[in-house]
């Protein structure tokens, strides 16, 4: 596997990745405010990619600057999740991204949304070494969110 800045080439896999999650996120790859979001991250040269072979099985948008940074979206495709992909986007963001002390935030599920356990996101981030935080505002399907917070040294 390899992971990369994303290329404007990639945006139709990145879309394919989020159609695989829109049962807990709601719409997404029609929605051009998303689009534009992925754009923007591509240019900004703050999107990431895995690659396995000729397959695209992850992406993160990143963003923020010191002492804050967060993480936009983070998907893996639902075959590849468990074999490191998502730790290695993450491991690439803190490289190219993170400078100095602070701390990496993301909105995930609340514990009693759907995609909690399905989808694994709240036992990957704390397995990264995250920690919940406070509520975040719902989700646009109406499921709840949180914060989960990772202080860095």
């Amino acid at each position: 596997m390899i992971v990369r800045l994303a290329q404007e080439a990639d945006l139709p896999a990145i879309l394919g990745l989020a159609s695989e999650v829109e049962q807990w996120f709601g719409s997404m790859v029609e929605d051009p405010g998303f689009r534009s979001s992925v754009e923007n991250h591509i240019r900004r040269s703050t999107a990431l990619v895995t690659v396995a072979g000729s397959d695209l099985v992850g992406g993160l948008l990143f963003g923020g600057k010191a002492p804050v940074y967060r993480v936009h979206w983070l998907v893996v495709s639902e075959p590849n999740r468990g074999k490191g992909v998502g730790r290695g986007l993450m491991a690439e963001a803190r490289r190219r991204f993170v400078r100095g002390p602070g701390c990496v935030e993301v909105i995930t599920f609340g514990a009693d949304h759907p995609g909690a356990v399905a989808g694994g996101a709240r036992s990957f981030y704390e397995s990264l070494g995250f920690v919940p935080a406070e509520a975040a505002v719902a989700g646009p399907e109406g499921g709840s969110r949180q914060v989960y917070r990772q202080v860095l040294g």
